[in-house]
């Protein structure tokens, strides 16, 4: 697992640095404590704007006063140091790997999150994977900021270069259709060379930040193509990696001329410049074409991933909030959270950011937001995981004990393979640099 490694006046630089910010006070008269939460600073500004209006209801209502800081960049350094620390705000928004990178320092919250799951339904697996160790859930799976990172592709160009009719395919409507079964990674090579050949080429990248980490190990996952098995045994030798391989020769023949060097901006530049047929991503690059270039928003449709062998897998991240365990005011940590995470605030704050924020609860997934968004009207439906769409959500290694995977996904190593394979090297090189970055990993 990457450690967080800050040193002592360097914590105390971040400190400093993140009491600088912006700060939301809340305070109500005659206020029965005190309780502090570091959010993630929505992309949205009206995702941030809600939250607040949701916490000075809560903190009305409870008569605790309550700080709330919206951290962006500052977000995962001030994490390091108030947990060197060991002081700070008492709720912590983490993404995806920062739960099993903080395990030490937060407190366990196996009650709120049963209460949610038996008031609103289970989680997926890649929420449980990443928000549970040593079998307790260390924080409490969120809706701000939770995404699937799933194709989005220009209707008009996918039926005019590829021959797909993606809203034919994936409708608005929770229904299963035979085109659906159709839509495997096979399909996407052929609409992928297809819709290169006509200069649009598919924004998929081959860096080393998370979408290409997201976009390939779906494909990887895909071919049940495993790098590390659950037992933290190296696997990169099998049959599995080695079609995954095969079909990534082929892939990259069709990506961009600088996949290699996409980050996670590259994307949705394509998309919204109307360079790109596809890319993969939550509704974000959609939204900002709708605001800054309309015809390309308006043809823009979102659906699953294509099926491998192995199965349909969709990259899903989740973000979390946890209580740190040196919290001074745990209970109304909890209570706060608990809040939040009702049906009617989730709802209230998924709708502002245009169906972004995904609740990973499965029975929030009929909020009507996904149904009306537009344009086009429907362009989100099939955004969320639904039973019809016969997929998984999938954060990419997710196979091996997250200390491991952690570091395999923040070094980019399953794209990077890709990669190798684009700048001529073959199968049996690309296995043999893996096998050794493996190795370092493992140890």
């Amino acid at each position: 697992m990457v450690k967080s490694r800050v040193s002592r006046r360097r914590a105390l630089q971040i400190g400093t640095a993140a009491v600088a910010l912006p700060l939301v006070h809340i305070r109500t008269a005659g206020a029965a404590g005190k309780v502090s939460v570091a959010f993630w600073d929505h992309w949205v500004p009206t995702g941030n704007d809600v939250m607040k209006k949701q916490v000075a209801a809560w903190s009305a209502k409870s008569k605790v006063e309550v700080q709330a800081d919206f951290l962006n960049q500052s977000l995962l350094p001030t994490a390091a140091a108030e947990q060197q620390a060991r002081s700070g705000h008492d709720i912590y928004s983490l993404p995806t790997w920062e739960v099993h990178n903080h395990q030490d320092a937060l407190e366990p919250v196996d009650d709120v999150v049963k209460s949610l799951t038996d008031a609103f339904g289970n989680v997926n697996k890649a929420v449980e994977y990443l928000g549970k160790v040593k079998g307790h859930w260390l924080a409490v799976p969120g809706s701000s900021g939770t995404q699937i990172k799933g194709p989005c592709a220009r209707i008009s160009m996918m039926k005019q270069m590829a021959g797909i009719d993606v809203q034919a395919m994936y409708p608005a409507k929770d229904e299963h259709t035979a085109l659906a079964d159709n839509w495997t990674y096979d399909t996407m090579l052929k609409a992928a060379e297809a819709c290169f050949k006509a200069g649009k080429a598919f924004g998929m990248g081959l860096g080393q930040t998370s979408d290409s980490v997201d976009s390939i190990g779906a494909i990887f996952a895909g071919y049940g193509a495993e790098l590390v098995d659950s037992e933290g045994a190296i696997k990169v030798k099998s049959d599995a990696v080695k079609q995954a391989l095969e079909y990534g020769q082929k892939l990259v023949k069709f990506l961009p001329p600088d996949a290699v060097s996409y980050d996670d901006a590259s994307n949705n530049k394509a998309l919204i410049s109307g360079q790109s047929a596809l890319i993969w991503n939550p509704p974000s690059a959609w939204a900002v074409a709708v605001r800054d270039q309309p015809d390309v928003g308006k043809d823009c449709w979102t659906f699953p991933a294509p099926a491998g062998p192995k199965g349909r897998f969709t990259p899903y991240l989740p973000y979390y909030w946890g209580i740190w365990n040196f919290s001074k005011n745990k209970e109304a940590a909890k209570d706060l959270i608990t809040y939040l995470m009702q049906k009617e605030q989730v709802a209230e704050r998924c709708t502002v950011v245009m169906g972004y924020d995904l609740p990973p609860y499965s029975g929030m997934l009929d909020i009507k937001v996904w149904t009306d968004q537009g344009p086009p009207v429907g362009t989100v439906f099939n955004y969320p995981l639904r039973d019809s769409q016969k997929a998984v959500a999938n954060i990419a290694c997710m196979s091996a004990p997250p200390d491991i995977a952690v570091q395999i996904y923040n070094r980019g190593t399953i794209p990077t393979m890709y990669a190798k394979l684009l700048s001529g090297q073959t199968i049996d090189q690309v296995v043999a640099w893996a096998n050794d970055e493996l190795e370092g990993f493992a140890r």
